[in-house]
């Protein structure tokens, strides 16, 4: 197409009002310009899209063809036009995170909420998946965000660290009677043990810290929601291996017992990542604000 966008501008004004005046006062140049512009679309095009009458003019055939499918092509010009201009005054857009949905019930949900009542017109779509699977889908840029477990080592991602936690064992009523003194983790091991599975950024964290002491951790049972953890541990099948920040009602009303251990496991973090050097969206970019600056 050797014609300019500009000139099909042109040429849809004067279609419209059926006269060059008319389309010279409504994009504010001079009959002169629009007839030079007419023309050069005419001899880009080898046809004649206008017959001049003492009326004005109208469209030829071809003339007609082209209106058609200028006025179509220009309009969705426009409509994107004035989406990104939406998106950019955050009037529309999107964020797409993912999240473990420990990570999301427990630490997301308070910024979500703070997010969609300062930007109730950003649509926000999470989804629920393993910290590896996580960063999988932050690299294929289905998602903005990942939040994940850290240490998150991968080329190409950045990583903000959100917030510290420790990991920690509890049991039920049936095993309070531990809970005043630390035990040894090759004493731990001769109890049940209730794990997250092995897939978890979590789990692995919590068997290299076994590992120093030899001990190849071989759990009872292995689940996938930490929830469920707390609650196979208050009815008594075991001790299990939780978030002491996600845990706390559960410690607090004595449904569950820490069982320290001689040598805590050292604490880790949680962290937002992201993808280097590729530039946010306007949504996206207020949305790490409000995590990462509080804003």
């Amino acid at each position: 197409m050797d014609a300019n966008l500009e000139l099909y501008r042109v040429f849809r004004e004067v279609a419209r009002h059926s006269s060059f005046s008319a389309a010279a006062r409504e994009l504010y140049v001079s009959q002169s310009a629009v007839s030079q512009a007419i023309g050069n679309l005419e001899k880009s095009l080898h046809t004649t899209l206008f017959v001049r009458g003492a009326k004005g003019v109208k469209l030829t055939g071809d003339g007609k063809l082209l209106y058609d499918y200028t006025e179509s092509a220009l309009s969705m010009l426009e409509k994107g036009e004035e989406m990104l201009e939406e998106r950019a005054k955050l009037l529309a857009g999107e964020v797409k995170i993912a999240a473990a949905d420990t990570i999301s019930k427990h630490f997301l949900l308070p910024y979500l909420q703070k997010f969609n009542g300062g930007h109730p017109s950003i649509r926000i779509q999470v989804v629920n998946r393993t910290s590896m699977q996580s960063i999988a889908l932050l690299k294929s840029g289905a998602v903005d965000f990942a939040f994940v477990n850290l240490p998150i080592k991968e080329e190409g991602i950045a990583t903000v660290k959100c917030m510290d936690v420790h990991d920690i064992f509890v049991g039920g009523r049936k095993y309070k009677h531990l809970s005043p003194y630390p035990m040894a983790p090759s004493e731990l091991i001769k109890y049940p043990l209730i794990m997250l599975e092995g897939i978890s950024n979590s789990r692995k964290y919590v068997d290299r810290y076994f590992m120093e002491y030899g001990i190849l951790l071989e759990p009872e049972i292995e689940l996938g929601s930490h929830d469920l953890l707390l609650e196979f541990a208050k009815i008594g099948l075991g001790i299990s291996c939780v978030v002491k920040e996600f845990s706390k009602e559960y410690l607090e009303r004595e449904e569950v017992f820490q069982i320290p251990l001689e040598t805590p496991i050292e604490r880790r973090s949680m962290g937002l990542s992201f993808l280097k050097n590729v530039p946010m969206s306007a949504a996206a970019e207020a949305f790490y604000k409000t995590v990462v600056s509080g804003e």
